[in-house]
């Protein structure tokens, strides 16, 4: 078994809107994502002179090429993002975190900083950690990072919107703390593409839910417990995260007018910004651990909680 150290340091949280396949979002938000989490990088330079490394959310490429000795490849959803990676001449791809479109045993190593806690489903977040350990090869190492529930900070929660008790109903997935009845609905059971069998129009579907998020997102919580504890006194775990885009870096005639139109932000005129809001899954102490118990072909090989995040490094011990 491999042993990786990484020495103690800070990383900085940071917050972007929300992106989905075929809407471009502020192209300026980009540039405010250069800061590298001194324990990513610690772990990137840790790693063997000619490793492959792939970067799984790369964002704006902050990580890409930072150890010299190594060979990078980055993907994230965002269009706009890859772009940026792109013009900067990293090797990149839009891509979905859950359908990575590498083959098995592709490369040394990968990363995914900050990425599963967009993720609205655990299903999802499981399956992305299937897709990172394919990808690499026997003997390879992942680092996963993502936020936690205990934030060091108490205060931040008080300042975020928790999702109606609805639609963490309809969230969640199975495993999760809250135990459901089983006839509650679950997003997990519409396919995830454009097709479906629900008979209706999926794009009708898609603006009542958008809808009725919005609702949920305007609200905010009575007091600062509201914002800890549902209503049936578990611990909250679905928040909205809100993320302010200056004015003078906004398109205002762009995605940021239309997003205002549409009521997906809202001005701050205090703060001379645009918010949006940007959904998270905080992961709870030992969370994460448990999405990967059941996987036959990777163990953890370190774990560790860094300034309200929870990390975990894995290594693949299959082939395959």
């Amino acid at each position: 078994m491999k042993e990786v150290k990484v020495k103690d340091a800070s990383p900085l949280c940071t917050i972007v809107p929300d992106t989905e396949p075929g809407i471009q979002q502020p192209s300026s938000r980009i540039q405010t994502r250069f800061a590298k989490w001194p324990k990513v990088a610690a772990f990137l330079e840790s790693l063997p002179s000619g490793s492959l490394i792939l970067d799984a959310g790369c964002g704006n490429g902050k990580y890409l090429g930072l150890n010299s000795s190594c060979y990078f490849i980055g993907c994230d959803i965002s269009p706009s993002l890859i772009k940026i990676c792109a013009d900067k001449g990293h090797e990149v791809l839009v891509a979905d975190a859950v359908n990575l479109p590498y083959r098995t045993n592709f490369c040394d190593a990968a990363i995914s900083i900050a990425v599963l806690h967009h993720l609205s489903t655990e299903n999802r977040r499981k399956k992305a950690i299937e897709e990172l350990v394919r990808v690499v090869k026997k003997g390879g190492l992942v680092l996963i990072t993502i936020w936690a529930v205990e934030q060091e900070d108490k205060s931040l929660l008080t300042k975020w919107t928790p999702l109606a008790e609805k639609y963490v109903e309809e969230w969640i997935g199975p495993g999760s703390p809250c135990v459901r009845g089983p006839s509650s609905p679950t997003l997990e059971s519409i396919p995830e593409t454009e097709e479906n069998d629900l008979g209706g129009n999926p794009k009708d579907s898609r603006e009542s839910l958008n809808g009725n998020m919005l609702q949920s997102m305007r609200s905010t919580p009575q007091n600062e417990d509201d914002s800890l504890v549902s209503n049936d006194g578990r611990s909250q775990q679905e928040y909205f995260v809100p993320w302010h885009l200056p004015y003078h870096r906004a398109e205002v005639s762009g995605a940021s007018a239309s997003a205002l139109a549409n009521g997906l932000a809202k001005k701050d005129d205090k703060k001379g910004a645009v918010v949006y809001n940007r959904y998270y899954h905080v992961f709870g102490e030992g969370e994460l651990e448990r999405l990967v118990s059941g996987m036959d072909n990777a163990v953890i090989v370190d774990k560790f909680y860094d300034k309200s995040n929870w990390c975990i490094i894995l290594e693949k011990t299959l082939q395959g």
